[in-house]
């Protein structure tokens, strides 16, 4: 197996060792191995190539602490195709919530997700998807 290094803050090193010990990982590198290969996965879903999708993508940071804000801006006026409408919201004294409803094909919202990952300093990400196509239920 070949061996790679990563660079992570100590404290996400701390939650991952502690992560794998309270889950029975036998170590970092399996827990890290077991998330590259979920998020790999994550949009790989066959039911869902193909077909018109909206979403909801919600991302929350510190305000003071980065320049999240600016860069989420870009990234709506970047995809203004796709984001049909944008929530932003205050959350206690220095947090900032994004809310993107999205509408677009598979690939386009996972490059969206994509690029709101890759964005240094966001506290969290959360999304989901659901087909349009066939509202009825039988898709």
């Amino acid at each position: 197996m070949t061996v790679v290094s990563v660079s992570m803050p100590e404290e996400l090193l701390d939650s991952v060792d502690r992560f794998a010990e309270d889950h029975g990982y036998t170590g970092r590198s399996e827990v890290v191995r077991d998330a590259a290969r979920n998020l790999l996965n994550e949009f790989e879903d066959s039911k869902l190539e193909g077909r018109s999708l909206m979403g909801t993508v919600t991302v929350l940071f510190d305000f003071e602490e980065s320049d999240v804000e600016h860069e989420m801006m870009q990234l709506r006026h970047e995809h203004e195709e796709m984001v049909t409408s944008h929530v932003h919201n205050h959350v206690g004294d220095h947090y900032c919530m994004e809310l993107f409803i999205v509408e677009g094909g598979l690939e386009e919202i996972a490059t969206f997700v994509g690029k709101i990952r890759a964005t240094q300093d966001t506290l969290s990400l959360d999304y989901s998807v659901t087909p349009v196509d066939h509202i009825d239920g039988t898709a």
